[in-house]
């Protein structure tokens, strides 16, 4: 479904991204984990065409992206469904606007369908019933779900998430994992998952890869990562900074 080759980007003085290669089958959940400032969410930002690169290739369902039109990325992008950390939900609309957004500005104006297919979203993110409120008065969780079911309206083939869990406690996050992997199951949709939940990352991963420094480090499913012996991937899993590697040395010492 997505195949990206020796993607490279520089930001100023700084390089992001420096020769990324990754391929991520149809229906494959893929989680990619990292430090802050690794380049996870540039990486996600290139995959819908939101950012260029400065080398490389992105290939969506057989096509390469990179230097498209305008136009010719809308046609992509209709494949890739993307939820936002927030969920990013229009302050003004009801559930239903918010959900139904994609399918108006594609044109569609039979209400009957709409409100159909917004049923069946809310019933696939378990929020049935809940049509008419506005994002004011939705929870963390519930706007995550809103978020999800507006992106996959019009059944996109990928979706991309930034950060589904963060912010939520431990019993939503439950909730946002277990939701994409029925997405996954139902739809056979193809995931690309951006976190620092470990715990969400090896619930829902059928491969995992680790960004370190603008390269993708390691790739491989959850128990080779949980089995590696690499000092960084051990220090990444355990919380281990610097500083409380130092301080243990000490203290055995």
């Amino acid at each position: 479904m997505i195949a990206v080759r020796d993607l490279a980007k520089r930001l100023g003085r700084q390089e992001i991204l420096r020769g990324i290669g990754l391929t991520v089958a149809k229906g494959e959940t893929l989680v990619i984990i990292g430090r802050s400032g690794a380049g996870k969410s540039v990486l996600l930002k290139h995959l819908i065409g939101l950012m260029q690169p400065d080398a490389g290739e992105i290939w969506i369902d057989g096509q390469n992206i990179i230097g498209l039109s305008e136009r010719k990325l809308a046609a992509i992008r209709r494949k890739v469904g993307i939820l936002f950390q927030g969920g990013a939900l229009f302050d003004s609309m009801t559930v239903e606007e918010n959900i139904s957004f994609p399918l108006r500005e594609a044109g569609e104006r039979n209400s009957k369908v709409i409100r159909e297919k917004v049923n069946e979203m809310l019933e696939v993110i378990e929020l049935e019933g809940q049509q008419k409120k506005m994002p004011v008065n939705l929870s963390g969780g519930m706007k995550k779900r809103v978020g999800l079911a507006r992106s996959i309206i019009r059944r996109p083939s990928c979706i991309l998430y930034d950060e589904p869990t963060a912010g939520l406690d431990p019993v939503v996050s439950d909730s946002i994992n277990k939701l994409i992997r029925r997405l996954q199951e139902r739809y056979q949709i193809t995931s690309i998952v951006v976190t620092h939940d470990m715990k969400s990352a090896f619930h829902v991963a059928d491969h995992i890869a680790y960004l370190h420094e603008g390269r993708i480090y390691f790739h491989g499913s959850s128990r080779e990562l949980q089995l590696s012996a690499d000092p960084l991937l051990q220090d990444f899993l355990l919380g281990r900074s610097e500083d409380s590697q130092l301080i243990a040395k000490m203290e055995s010492a």
